[in-house]
């Protein structure tokens, strides 16, 4: 007959605790060979007092500005700037419309309830039962072993489950929302239910359990104090740390590839890199990347840089540094972007080489900038761009993904209030909001390492890239928004004006390389298929294995990291069908794109180092325009 559960802690001599394994499997406590003590009273003291005194301050200021912002929101009607009291209010109303299907769907989940109390019953009278819910593949929150061996973990687990997928499918299987309110409560259905994963408590966490043991709280009390400098660092805001920022420094070792920046402007530095092969390409490359993050996702370090490989290849690359910009920068628009930034450089670098013709690169909304110039230049009868490379980039929005659910017209006013007031969106609002979308992943996982766990955050490059947004003029923004998001009127023809110039984006007709990636959340994979139906040029269409920035950023290694999808001939409309006759390649897909660029590389010439032609090195790369830190 099973016993009650116990915690057993026994003492050693030398003040230590042995390791017990309750008979549930639970380890409640690790060897311990060395002495432990108990925190010192009088400091623990003194650490709480400090605690309490800046969590008390920042308390104060948030309540202040709360107050102080109050009045406008209510005089704009703005207290629900998201919009998301009217979207749930309306799924209530069509729910209780048809009360036979949500009765239907209570029963599921007390049925399934009935399951797993009998399971769990089961296993407590030490016999075995099959799960009735499993976290999917991939689930993270539930890798620590005692998920498992556990029966009451595993019931906590599983009853959160079976919730969490019953209020999903019932929000999911409401009759008559329209598709923009259905969006938006799935999305926000799933931020609730994220959030109220066992997994992010302490009481509710083995894993924190076990170290609040081992080290007598003091995980807790570090993690609050990881806690209360996160709402420093935000004034009242929490602003999570995701990475060590004193581990990475712009220019000394992420963004080190050797190079000039040869040319400036209000909105971009261009940055010529220094050649590593004796000849090159005759035509030079020109990336430009996205200016909502900074151009080094290109450039982390030596082992995951596109840029150094692609140095390293024979080709002579530019890039386009934006700027971070401020309130002064507020009326600069799509026209100033597209003028001031791919029209500029390539004068620069044909001043800079003496070569007129070059092949570009467009990433993420860079590309999406890429793709109207491109169309533009054709319009004019402008040839100088020979071939062009699109890195998830949208052209077609009526797909957009789960961005869409911040795209209405209540929250684009309530942006556009907030933008006109300071001239720009800071980039923070941004970063959050991507967050969102990897809510796992991008915030509670960081939760549980930094405040329950009490655990400092792991060095890693693509993270403080992550971390280090940049603010968007208030023109600009508001323009991309709504003209591409809202409206979705790039891809009609003519529909947009830039600088004069009626855009159709189907005038490309480059040879032209579109890379996507499979787990994309910011730019579905198949909404950036479009592409492929839109440019009347030979289209080559890859597809990447991972996500918006680790499928690009996938170097060749051994062994691989993550494939890649590719096939030949003419893509068809249905991107289902492209990816049931594409072939799986095993590694980097940087050399696939590499093969394909050399058919338009015009031959070689000797390498070609920065400050040689007309234009002279204005300070050394990565420049100052990437220095600038949205806090600054």
């Amino acid at each position: 007959m099973a016993t009650h559960p116990q915690i057993l802690l026994q003492p050693t001599p030398e003040g230590g605790t042995h390791t017990v394994r309750r008979h549930d499997g639970i380890v409640m406590t690790e060897a311990q060979d060395t002495q432990t003590t108990l925190p010192d009273p009088v400091e623990l003291s003194r650490t709480m007092a400090s605690i309490a005194e800046r969590s008390q301050r920042i308390v104060q200021e948030f309540i202040e500005h709360q107050n102080a912002t109050e009045g406008d929101r209510n005089a704009l009607g703005m207290s629900d700037p998201l919009n998301i009291g009217n979207a749930f209010l309306e799924l209530t109303t069509k729910m209780m419309a048809d009360p036979t299907r949500l009765f239907q769907a209570q029963m599921g989940l007390w049925q399934d309830y009935m399951s797993l109390w009998q399971a769990a019953t089961s296993r407590m009278l030490g016999g075995q039962a099959e799960p009735v819910a499993s976290p999917e593949s991939g689930d993270r929150r539930f890798k620590d072993q005692a998920w498992e061996d556990s029966y009451l973990f595993d019931y906590i687990k599983q009853t959160y489950l079976l919730t969490a997928r019953w209020m999903q499918k019932t929000v999911q299987e409401v009759e008559g929302l329209d598709d923009k309110t259905r969006r938006k409560v799935d999305f926000y259905t799933r931020q609730f239910v994220d959030a109220m994963a066992p997994s992010n408590f302490a009481m509710t966490n083995p894993e924190v359990l076990r170290a609040t043991l081992e080290s007598r709280g003091e995980n807790l009390v570090k993690g609050l104090q990881n806690l209360v400098g996160d709402l420093e660092r935000g004034h009242g805001k929490l602003d999570i740390r995701m990475t060590d920022h004193e581990a990475f420094e712009v220019g000394v070792n992420v963004a080190t590839t050797p190079g000039k920046v040869i040319y400036e402007n209000e909105l971009m530095q261009l940055i010529q890199y220094s050649p590593t092969t004796e000849t090159v390409m005759r035509r030079p490359l020109l990336i430009v990347p996205p200016w909502i993050n900074k151009f080094y996702i290109l450039d982390l370090r030596p082992k995951n840089s596109f840029i150094r490989w692609a140095v390293s290849q024979g080709i002579t690359v530019f890039v386009v540094s934006w700027v971070n910009p401020d309130e002064r920068l507020a009326r600069k628009s799509f026209d100033d972007y597209l003028l001031e930034g791919p029209m500029a450089a390539l004068d620069a670098i044909e001043q800079a080489t003496g070569e007129r013709e070059v092949n570009a690169i467009g990433y993420c909304i860079g590309g999406t900038l890429m793709s109207a110039t491109v169309a533009r230049m054709a319009a004019l009868g402008d040839d100088r761009i020979k071939s062009i490379t699109f890195f998830t980039t949208m052209i077609d929005f009526a797909e957009a993904g789960e961005l869409s659910v911040f795209i209405d017209e209540e929250q684009l006013a309530a942006l556009e209030d907030r933008m006109n007031k300071a001239g720009f969106l800071d980039g923070r609002e941004m970063a959050t909001t991507f967050n969102m979308l990897r809510a796992n992943d991008l915030i509670w996982s960081f939760v549980i390492n930094n405040y329950l766990m009490g655990k400092e955050p792991f060095p890693f490059d693509l993270l403080y890239w992550n971390s280090d947004s940049t603010r968007m003029p208030a023109a600009m923004h508001s323009f991309y928004l709504r003209r591409m998001y809202q409206q979705n009127d790039l891809v009609k023809p003519g529909c947009i004006t830039l600088a004069n110039v009626p855009i159709d984006l189907s005038k490309n007709a480059l040879p032209t390389f579109v890379l996507s990636t499979k787990e994309d959340h910011i730019a579905p994979w198949k909404s950036t298929y479009a592409a492929t139906q839109t440019y009347k040029g030979p289209v080559k269409f890859v597809l990447a294995m991972s996500g918006h920035i680790a499928g690009v950023v996938n170097p060749p290694a051994d062994p691989p990291k993550y494939g890649y999808w590719a096939r030949k001939g003419k893509a068809p409309k249905d991107p289902e069908k492209w990816l049931q006759g594409a072939t799986h390649v095993e590694g980097s897909w940087w050399p696939e794109w590499r093969a394909w660029l050399a058919r338009f590389g015009g031959g070689e010439v000797p390498a070609r180092v920065p400050g040689d032609h007309e234009l002279q090195p204005i300070e050394d790369a990565p420049g100052r325009y990437v220095a600038v830190r949205t806090t600054d």
